[in-house]
């Protein structure tokens, strides 16, 4: 254990040197804000709520999703996988005495606390910034839970793309794989809309995904709505867990012997 937190230790403090890349994950999650405070701006002047939110709970809604989904930085684990694979690197992770995917956890981890600190700052700025009337649940549990679930989430997305850059031992090319995995992200994790003002049968479906569960669900609860799905949600998110532990193993042990690189 003492070795995985030694690498998140350090990947937290290589950010450091990266102050550009904070800088524009700070404006993108500010874009987002303001983006939807424009877009609903003009939707509740002719109304006072849709789909049982009013103008303060939708922009609580995005302030916390997008605090959220740009934790989310897992997609440098099937960029990096899939260059070091490329370039005759990947031999690196084959002799280091530690789990690979292990490895990337807590490589993840170290970067997503990092920008933890800069995404909640932005956050608590657009809430002053607008004005508006913060939704937040007060309940205890209901934190306790969605915090479960967003941990769960961040798991399972470096689990699938851990899992999208070991494909590189097979394909010579996963940018296809990459470009629909981060459109069906983008959607069904509730960064473009709500999901409540989606059909209820689309609903019904995208229930069983987990890309549902990653900040999608965990929004809602923070802002007191879809007490009921929690059972289910964490139920089904620790099958997706669990399961993929189970595929990313096969699939490494499988794909590995196509692997001729050499160097570290």
């Amino acid at each position: 254990m003492s070795k995985y937190l030694e690498i998140t230790k350090i990947t937290f403090k290589a950010q450091l040197a990266w102050r550009f890349d904070i800088a524009v994950n700070v404006v993108f999650t500010i874009a987002k804000i303001l983006f939807a405070f424009i877009l609903w701006k003009g939707i509740f002047d002719q109304r006072t709520t849709v789909a049982g939110f009013t103008f303060d709970s939708m922009l609580s809604y995005y302030i916390i999703n997008s605090f959220l989904s740009q934790l989310d930085m897992s997609g440098n684990v099937s960029d990096e996988l899939s260059n070091r694979i490329r370039s005759g690197t990947f031999s690196k992770y084959m002799v280091i005495p530690v789990n690979i995917q292990g490895y990337f956890l807590a490589q993840t981890a170290g970067a997503s606390v990092f920008y933890l600190i800069f995404n909640l700052i932005a956050a608590i700025v657009w809430i002053f910034v607008f004005g508006i009337e913060f939704t937040f649940t007060t309940n205890p549990w209901l934190i306790l839970v969605a915090l479960l679930m967003v941990l769960l989430g961040l798991i399972f997305m470096i689990q699938l793309n851990y899992f999208l850059g070991l494909l590189t031992l097979k394909f010579q090319d996963i940018y296809l794989f990459l470009m629909i995995k981060s459109n069906i992200v983008v959607f069904i994790a509730g960064t473009l809309v709500p999901l409540a003002l989606l059909p209820d049968l689309v609903l019904q479906v995208m229930r069983y995904f987990p890309f549902y569960y990653i900040s999608y669900l965990p929004s809602m609860l923070l802002i007191g709505r879809n007490v009921e799905e929690i059972g289910f949600g964490l139920i089904l998110l620790t099958t997706w867990v669990l399961l993929f532990l189970i595929i990313n193993k096969i699939t490494y042990q499988r794909l590995r012997v196509r692997y001729d690189g050499v160097g570290i």
